[in-house]
């Protein structure tokens, strides 16, 4: 049987917005998936989106964006929801995979490492699935917008790093 990190999925998601129709479909397709665990890459905007993800059958990472100014309410609704959130970089470590999430991928440059196997960003809205030197980079892209079927989030497997587009 193959070890447990094998069979883990990471829902991926950025930029909600405080779009909160997109928010319940988003919630809706990672519960359908079965991901594991939930990381946001920032730009929530509003505590009452995270209300919305409390709806998750997985727990929720994440860091904050350069439009999530109303940092009390946010991050009390965090800790009401029992997610854990930060600054940007923040470095995590599950089933022996080396993850860095941030928002601006150009904060990237002063923080990603040689052992960091996947970096998760956002802030473009722009799908990237880029892979070099033994590193993932991944931003599922656009998923605030309006125009039904240009939605993403993105879903990335751990045992092979691999990234899949859930489109709404």
């Amino acid at each position: 049987m193959a070890p447990f990190f094998y069979l883990m999925k990471i829902g991926v998601v950025s930029d909600t917005h405080n779009n909160l129709r997109n928010v319940g479909r988003i919630v809706e397709l990672f519960n359908e998936y079965g991901v594991d665990r939930v990381v946001h890459t920032g730009d929530i905007t509003q505590a009452k989106t995270l209300d919305v993800f409390a709806q998750l059958d997985a727990p929720m990472w994440g860091v904050y964006g350069n439009n999530d100014q109303e940092r009390e309410s946010l991050e009390a609704a965090v800790q009401a929801h029992g997610f854990l959130f930060q600054e940007p970089p923040f470095e995590l470590t599950w089933y022996t995979r080396s993850i860095l999430l941030v928002h601006d991928p150009l904060d990237l440059n002063d923080t990603l490492a040689p052992h960091h196997e996947l970096a998760l960003h956002g802030h473009t809205h722009l799908h990237r699935y880029e892979s070099r030197a033994g590193q993932v980079f991944f931003n599922p892209g656009e998923c605030a917008g309006h125009m039904r079927g240009h939605n993403a989030v993105g879903v990335v497997d751990l045992a092979t790093l691999s990234a899949e587009l859930l489109r709404f």
